[in-house]
């Protein structure tokens, strides 16, 4: 396929969380890239604390068949992340963002309120990466701080940004750690480290009908103040 390059402007506007993915390999000299890419993202005394595991092939389709297994013979009910992602208690606009995106998500694919069965089907969809030919793991020790975890959520980001960069698209996704014990056997990963979340990457399946999905943003002056600019127009 070709190589597509933009800009950083472009990259950060035209990012998205892509859910259908075409079977098109990425090439592991690409991957690495990538990689080198975001690790120039900064860290606190530059102690570097993310860890990736990259599976593609054989060892990724062995990943998403050893969870969904589990999820069929467990149920979703006994596999649970080891930290909380969400907040424990919702409250707006937070509970109404989250609420919105999952309608408009479940309207472009016509799953209709109460449709469970359609619900679990794409849901399940997660754990094959979407479709997408890379997935990734990451992981922090666990005797590290929360300035770590933010260390990594900025290295994750910058890594979906580079792959924009590259004309490829991604999806992190956290609803990989609630299968931690799962993916620990799978990928010999040790307990002395926490299972964070994962990513799909790889190029869109641009005629699926979830990737048509586009997020509402606040706009800056919703979340920031301004103060002690002078001779400015407002943003």
């Amino acid at each position: 396929m070709r190589r597509e390059t933009l800009t950083a402007d472009e990259a950060l506007l035209t990012r998205r969380a892509v859910r259908a993915f075409l079977p098109t390999p990425v090439d592991r000299t690409t991957v690495a890239e990538l990689l080198t890419f975001a690790s120039r993202a900064p860290s606190g005394s530059n102690i570097q604390p993310w860890k990736v595991r990259v599976v593609a092939g054989e060892t990724r389709a062995r990943l998403s068949r050893a969870i969904l297994d589990a999820l069929d013979r467990d149920g979703p009910g006994k596999h649970r992340r080891e930290w909380n992602y969400y907040p424990v208690n919702w409250r707006e606009p937070f509970l109404g963002r989250r609420r919105k995106i999952g309608w408009d998500l479940y309207a472009l694919l016509g799953i209709g309120k109460g449709d469970f069965v359609a619900t679990e089907r794409q849901r399940r969809r997660n754990y094959e990466f979407f479709g997408a030919p890379v997935g990734m793991i990451f992981t922090l020790d666990e005797d590290l701080e929360i300035g770590s975890w933010l260390d990594l959520g900025i290295f994750i980001g910058s890594l979906t940004l580079a792959a924009r960069g590259r004309g490829l698209d991604t999806c992190p996704q956290a609803a990989f750690a609630d299968f931690h014990a799962v993916i620990r056997q799978e990928l010999a990963i040790p307990h002395s480290e926490i299972i964070i979340c994962g990513l799909a990457l790889g190029y869109a399946d641009p005629d699926a009908a979830e990737n048509r999905l586009v997020t509402e943003r606040a706009s800056a002056d919703q979340f920031a103040t301004f103060d002690g600019f002078t001779n400015q127009e407002d943003p």
